[in-house]
């Protein structure tokens, strides 16, 4: 039986109230439908906080990646490399145009991409001729990837790098934003993201002349004459006038809400981590993580527990929980894509066997992250 009372969610919508005013001035000047003010003013102050050149606001993180590839020209026959440790939608886009997935592990340190795997794989495919059009390097949980390293190794193969950072809007690498070291950089406005716009994303880069070109292929590819004319495959990827002016809003608590987020992870680490078998996702020193979600690892060497085991439990008393993402060369769907690894080990999968997310809600109280904490202690140990 499920104890009654108010759900803690794992990461809902957070509204400030400031959304409120953009939402209204859609509605007084009836720019409701996609395009308008808040659009144009949402891209700009967007790409303004993340310092790149431009950004074109879209109605999911899964069309920017799509544009972006359009736009890298994968076509049917081409090899994109993926991070295996990811939702589906960072590699979907790759089977949308015909392209062929290859994955690539984490590494222990970060999560995130293994350099070392990438290099490997680039090595085969540049000795068979065959090398990606693109790799797409998702910057997991809130924490960005090793870039230096591996902009380093795709520079030397001359293969462009589409940051997905649908995760980890407002972190940092070095002195840069996470999404702004690839040649595109992708986030998302999902409800359960950092900050939301209900559905979203955004597209960024500086190379403002192709993101002129996603804006085209994004409005249905119209060409420019009288009546309606097309001369390309265009898609319904722009967000709406009144989403934007939530995502406007929301822009603006950012920092209040990477704040909350790290915070909770402070109190969870700090309550669980000395218990044997109990750790979290490392903290990297290249830059600094949102935790948008936190990701604690249970070993099975010390506890008799799994996390699907305790997703279950937690699930008794309302408390949102998950596993870690299940790598995506393990999905059925891409049950025959060659799949490159950590070293000797799968580091990914260990990370899905063992991993899970735990409420990262920034409206959830401390008395309620106490309780998710009271509960977790009582069942692992």
């Amino acid at each position: 039986m499920v104890e009654r009372g108010g759900r803690i969610y794992l990461s809902s919508p957070h509204m400030s109230g400031q959304e409120q005013q953009y939402i209204s001035e859609a509605f007084e000047t009836n720019w409701i439908a996609p395009l308008g003010q808040n659009v144009n003013c949402f891209e700009q102050e967007l790409a303004q906080f993340v310092g790149s050149k431009g950004a074109v606001a879209l109605s999911s993180g899964t069309a920017a990646i799509h544009l972006a590839l359009i736009l890298l020209n994968v076509g049917r026959g081409d090899v994109v490399f993926c991070s295996s440790l990811t939702f589906v939608a960072s590699a979907n886009p790759i089977l949308y145009q015909g392209a062929t997935p290859v994955f690539i592990d984490s590494t222990p340190e970060t999560w995130n991409m293994s350099p070392e795997a990438l290099k490997n794989a680039l090595e085969d495919y540049a000795a068979k001729g065959h090398k990606p059009k693109a790799v797409i390097v998702v910057n997991l949980y809130g924490q960005s990837a090793d870039y230096d390293r591996i902009k380093s190794i795709c520079d030397e193969f001359e293969v462009p790098i589409v940051e997905d950072a649908a995760e980890s809007l407002g972190a940092t690498y070095g002195k840069r934003m996470s999404g702004t070291i690839g040649k595109f950089g992708v986030f998302s406005f999902n409800g359960n993201k950092i900050i939301t716009t209900s559905g979203g994303g955004m597209l960024v880069s500086d190379d403002t002349e192709l993101l002129a070109k996603a804006r085209f292929y994004a409005t249905q590819a119209k060409d420019s004459a009288k009546y309606y004319q097309h001369s390309h495959i265009g898609f319904n990827y722009r967000m709406s006038n009144v989403l934007a002016g939530i995502g406007r809003g929301q822009l603006q608590v950012l920092q209040d809400r990477i704040f909350r987020k790290r915070e909770i992870f402070n109190l969870y680490n700090e309550s669980l981590a000395t218990i044997k078998g109990i750790s979290f996702m490392p903290d990297v020193p290249y830059g600094k993580s949102t935790r948008w979600l936190t990701a604690m690892l249970i070993d099975p060497d010390n506890l008799k527990v799994t996390p699907c085991d305790v997703v279950d439990y937690l699930e008794q008393y309302n408390i949102e929980s998950r596993p870690v993402w299940k790598p995506l060369h393990l999905q059925p769907l891409f049950k025959d894509s060659v799949y490159y690894h950590y070293g000797e080990s799968d580091v990914s999968q260990r990370l899905f066997r063992r991993g899970i997310c735990l409420p990262s809600d920034t409206k959830m109280s401390r008395e309620d992250q106490g309780k998710v904490i009271d509960k977790l202690v009582q069942y692992i140990t």
